[in-house]
């Protein structure tokens, strides 16, 4: 009870003195991770969704009637430009071309023998022995057997052709597919379903539509040169292929707004496949000495982006700028940034004008991030 007195009567005191209560702490710094501006050549991509498709596809049919006796490939082989793929029945040809040839031999005996008789008649039309109307008989005679020569080699070669069609081969290198029809059974030259399907796999294309407002800076870069291409795994940065731009479409889609590209890839290990979606990623151009920072230091403001700059007082002050392109986690910064400036990269959640910052060290990563393809 004598404390509680003495307490409350040190209280009055003090109140009647008008002593000033002792000053607030200040607040802790709010730890931050941070960057310093850069300058650098940044390159300038164009990105957009593509589908890779086959550079070259035939559907290998039979140009002839007959038994399909013998089916040389595989499915799923990888063939050259006439590899023998498939045999027909050629007995039936053979024998049409020996006709021809045996005509043909026959043509030019009966040929022979006439221009005999016209020499013949052309001498006893010298001694008065023959008529101008035999002789010019035995001249036509022999022209229409001299023209039915040619008709017989016209047709050896017909003959030579289709012999030459029982023998099926690959129309280009590439890769096999299922096999479409089984051996013996008859197939026709009407068929419509082929035999297999040949699909060119190295070099491979990538078609990918962008939106038209890029058109003239993909005219521009094709105009320029080269442009660089990369196939990139969708949800991936690292590259399937590098290739380049082979051509921009001669049209915009009105329906869509959008613009196609086609790409050419070597596709020396075949990571390309007909049917897949990718990323298409053109380099435009390459920045000169633009300012640079991470990506992460960019947050969005009500009139547009900004960044926490650190002063040399250890406080933060937010500063408008404006990016330019952000990939890869860098972003270009055209105005508002110089060289040398340091910007908040992490903890911008607790910052406001003014506030005193302490800086940290960004966290080592977990061996199983830092290394994903050791981990996995």
């Amino acid at each position: 009870m004598a404390t509680a007195v003495l307490a409350a009567a040190a209280f009055a005191i003090v109140r009647m003195l008008n002593v000033p209560p002792p000053p607030a702490a200040p607040p802790a710094p709010v730890p931050v991770q941070v960057a310093t501006a850069a300058t650098a050549d940044v390159p300038v991509y164009l990105t957009g969704l593509g589908t890779v498709q086959a550079y070259n596809t035939v559907t290998v049919k039979t140009r002839i009637d007959g038994e399909l006796q013998q089916v040389l490939f595989r499915e799923g082989q990888d063939v050259k430009k006439g590899d023998l793929l498939a045999i027909i029945d050629p007995r039936s040809y053979q024998a049409a071309l020996q006709q021809a040839q045996a005509k043909l031999d026959q043509d030019k005996a009966d040929l022979a023998n006439a221009q005999l008789i016209l020499a013949r008649y052309a001498d006893l039309q010298k001694g008065g022995f023959s008529t101008v109307q035999d002789y010019d008989t035995q001249k036509s005679v022999v022209q229409q057997l001299q023209a039915q020569i040619v008709q017989d080699q016209s047709a050896i070669a017909v003959a030579n052709t289709a012999l030459s069609y029982t023998q099926i081969t690959a129309p280009l290198d590439g890769r096999t597919g299922l096999r479409l029809i089984d051996q013996g059974n008859i197939v026709y030259s009407t068929d419509t379903t082929g035999l297999v399907v040949v699909t060119q796999l190295q070099p491979i294309s990538v078609i990918a539509t962008v939106p038209e407002q890029a058109q003239p800076a993909v005219a521009a870069a094709l105009a320029s040169g080269t442009v660089v291409a990369e196939a990139l795994p969708r949800g991936g940065d690292t590259a399937l292929d590098v290739g380049s731009l082979t051509l921009m479409d001669n049209q915009i889609d009105p329906a869509s707004g959008t613009l196609k590209l086609k790409a050419t890839f070597p596709n020396s290990q075949n990571r390309l496949w007909p049917g897949q979606f990718v990323n298409l990623r053109l380099t435009l151009r390459v920045e000169k000495n633009v300012t640079t920072v991470p990506s992460a230091a960019l947050q969005r403001g009500p009139d547009g982006y900004l960044v926490y700059a650190i002063q040399p007082d250890g406080t933060v002050q937010p500063r408008a700028v404006q990016p330019g392109q952000i990939a890869e986690g860098t972003a270009i910064v055209k105005s508002g940034l110089a060289r040398g400036d340091r910007v908040v990269t992490a903890g911008q959640y607790g910052l406001r004008p003014g506030v005193r910052v302490k800086i940290q060290s960004a966290p080592a990563a977990p061996a199983s991030l830092a290394a994903p393809e050791a981990a996995s």
